[in-house]
């Protein structure tokens, strides 16, 4: 299966960089110079999206904000790009639903292990095709893994492709305890030395929208799913 990814970098030696890179692994590569360009080009048939948090005119933050309000694009998972080395960039684009981020100068080979990772997420298939085995279910919070809807209480949540991938596995271990080094290999494919505030930033936003006390802190070790009463 070939994988099509929009890249949108207003350098051009980053896009061509990145481009040149991808279409040697056999990627579909779209490019855009600018956010409007960018969400010109962008439909649902895109797997992946590549995104530098500095663009001209609208930026790469509000780029993110408007593709995660829209319905058919929301779950299309994002890899930021930026030069800036503050902590506050970084989770500002995650806290809107940015699913990983590198900071440039980055290493082309790693930015495909962070691309591979994603996707390979994306595409493993259920195991068991049977509705049971499809369903994960925590007091009122249920998910259904084939076709990854997560419902709280009845109503539908969206979640980004990160978002449902710690959750599951946070269910799947009910009142199990997972350090934040554990989740980031587990969940972000990291085997090296990724930062940890990424995974607190997810179970923020993952508490906002299923509800705080489902997950749990345990202090000074990690985090865990629990069922409310």
């Amino acid at each position: 299966m070939t994988h099509r990814i929009l890249v949108i970098d207003d350098e051009k030696n980053i896009r061509d960089l990145i481009k040149y890179n991808l279409e040697q692994e056999g990627f579909e590569v779209l490019v855009a110079e600018d956010g409007e360009k960018g969400l010109d080009q962008l439909t649902s048939e895109v797997d992946l999206i590549i995104l530098d948090l500095m663009l001209p005119g609208i930026d790469g933050l509000e780029v993110c904000r408007k593709i995660k309000k829209n319905d058919l694009l929301a779950q299309i998972p994002i890899i930021m790009l930026t030069a800036r080395g503050e902590e506050v960039d970084k989770v500002v684009g995650l806290e809107i639903g940015a699913d990983d981020y590198m900071v440039k100068p980055f290493s082309p080979r790693e930015l495909l292990a962070r691309i591979r990772a994603v996707l390979r997420r994306i595409d493993i298939p259920p195991k068991n095709t049977s509705a049971e085995k499809n369903r994960l279910t925590g007091g009122d919070l249920t998910i259904n893994l084939k076709s990854h809807e997560v419902k709280v209480g009845g109503e539908k949540i969206n979640l980004t492709p990160k978002e449902f991938d710690l959750l599951r596995l946070l269910v799947a271990n009910k009142n199990n305890v997972f350090s934040r080094e554990s989740l980031l290999e587990k969940v972000w494919d990291y085997s090296y030395g990724g930062t940890t505030r990424t995974v607190d930033v997810h179970i923020r936003r993952l508490r906002s929208k299923i509800g705080e006390q489902k997950i749990e802190t345990v202090r000074g070790v990690g985090y865990k799913f629990v069922v409310v009463e």
